[in-house]
């Protein structure tokens, strides 16, 4: 499992109706891409759910490096780049993923933290598991994961839940779309 995301800043003024539109029209693209575990159209709207920022910020979980550089590469990910420009994508190699029992995500959840040096990796990274599932066991969990960055040795927790929540400690995004072609291949559990 890989995870991947970019995110988009919009002015304090934008309409975030725009993002809403754009999401309803293209969504649907991906929701049979091959080597899509998830994406999810995320935003983030100034003041709601405590968000200093508006933000497009889409949230992909792959099964396959093959379906993530068709998309970045082949063209899908040109649409983006041709209107907004080109962000930075953030990449993550999956530690762990478990699915809960909540059955409609309609709010994301991720936090990122820094690895400190100095500290075993292993433990860090059994604790990332536990707590991805911790996460998922949460009532109205719909799923979770953990994955690292080892280059700037960042761990993020990335959750869907069907409602808005404080017990992942986060970011909080609403969801606009859920593309979810693969999920049922994403591996479950630990990562290795």
């Amino acid at each position: 499992m890989h995870a991947m995301q970019y995110e988009l800043p919009l002015p304090t003024d934008y309409d975030m109706g725009i993002i809403r539109a754009r999401v309803a029209r293209v969504g649907h693209l991906l929701d049979d891409w091959e080597g899509l575990g998830l994406k999810a159209y995320l935003i983030r709207e100034r003041g709601v759910h405590g968000s200093p920022v508006n933000q497009y910020a889409p949230f992909y979980l792959w099964n396959t490096v093959d379906g993530m550089n068709r998309f970045l590469w082949g063209g899908a990910f040109q649409g983006i780049v041709n209107d907004f420009g080109r962000p930075a994508v953030r990449q993550w190699t999956g530690l762990a993923h478990a699915e809960g029992t909540g059955a409609h995500a309609a709010f994301a959840v991720r936090r990122r933290e820094p690895l400190p040096d100095g500290t075993e990796l292993t433990a860090l990274m059994a604790d990332a598991v536990a707590e991805t599932e911790r996460l998922a066991a949460e009532d109205g969990a719909v799923l979770a994961a953990a994955a690292v960055d080892p280059h700037r040795w960042e761990l993020v927790h990335f959750s869907l839940w069907e409602h808005a929540t404080a017990k992942a400690g986060g970011d909080v995004f609403e969801v606009l779309h859920l593309s979810a072609p693969g999920r049922d291949r994403l591996p479950r559990g630990r990562q290795w």
